[in-house]
């Protein structure tokens, strides 16, 4: 990956989210402190920052009729790699939301599921049918 991305979020509590990240995820930890952590999440660093309560509006909305959260973050993964991170997370027990094939048959098809995090983040992992599909301008 050449330009992999930065994101810093507020989190509840530093063990409870490397324990997840780490260990269900199975990503790997770089710098931290007691305060904060940076988690690798496939070659990109989203930075862990401990904060008291925080709260966001989550408003949803309908894709292709399923329910999908406005606010969510995620990895784009070859085909590959994303079965097997949905098997493992599977086999975990760990709540899996809307596996499903979106956009199907047309420009921009792709597989997606969504996991929580302890902090009630959303994180989406997607396998696109084809690379052209991630930034292609049609729908239809």
């Amino acid at each position: 990956m050449s330009n992999p991305f930065h994101l810093s979020l507020p989190c509840l509590r530093i063990d409870k989210t490397k324990r997840f990240y780490l260990n269900d995820l199975c990503a790997d930890a770089g710098r931290q402190s007691e305060n904060w952590i940076d988690i690798n999440l496939y070659g990109n660093q989203i930075t862990f920052v401990n904060v008291k309560k925080f709260n966001f509006n989550n408003p949803n909305y309908v894709f292709e009729g399923k329910i999908l959260p406005t606010f969510h973050f995620g990895v784009i993964l070859n085909v590959k790699t994303w079965g097997e991170l949905y098997a493992d997370l599977n086999a975990k027990n760990l709540d899996l939301v809307t596996q499903a094939t979106f956009l199907k048959n047309k420009d921009g098809e792709h597989l997606s599921f969504f996991i929580k995090d302890p902090n009630d983040y959303l994180i989406e992992f997607k396998s696109f049918k084809n690379d052209s599909g991630v930034f292609s301008s049609k729908i239809a």
